[in-house]
């Protein structure tokens, strides 16, 4: 299991939250023509949120070297899970990172004016820049 949260192009989103949920759902079909781990697929605003973001929450598909040394210093929690696409990153943390992953997505999201939807929470946050 995994701590899982998402940001959106907030043109690309319905406000309203059912049709939102429903726009999610087609999202996460992974159904977009290209792969899911190529930052340059996404809107500039999400490129520019994965760039930073991934400077505190790695992507976890790293090469060997960089992996073992995060292991070796105990930071490989940090390592995360990423699938890109054109209107949203979907972004898989480890739970033992989830407080800080929550706080650090959410306020990169607002600083780079994309949405920001809490998917692990029952109830989840949806906030529109």
């Amino acid at each position: 299991m995994s701590y899982d949260l998402m940001v959106f192009e907030p043109s690309s989103a319905p406000k309203e939250r059912k049709a939102f949920m429903d726009w999610y759902e087609q999202q996460v079909q992974w159904s977009e023509d290209h792969e899911y781990h190529d930052p340059s697929v996404s809107s500039e605003a999400l490129q520019r949120f994965y760039s930073e973001l991934s400077e505190t929450f790695p992507n976890m598909n790293v090469d060997d070297d960089i992996f073992e040394a995060m292991e070796e210093a105990g930071t490989d929690n940090r390592l995360t899970d990423y699938s890109l696409g054109s209107a949203g990153i979907y972004a898989a943390f480890a739970f033992s990172v989830a407080e800080e992953a929550y706080t650090t997505t959410r306020e990169l999201a607002l600083k780079h004016n994309v949405g920001f939807f809490d998917v692990s929470s029952d109830n989840g946050e949806i906030i529109f820049p």
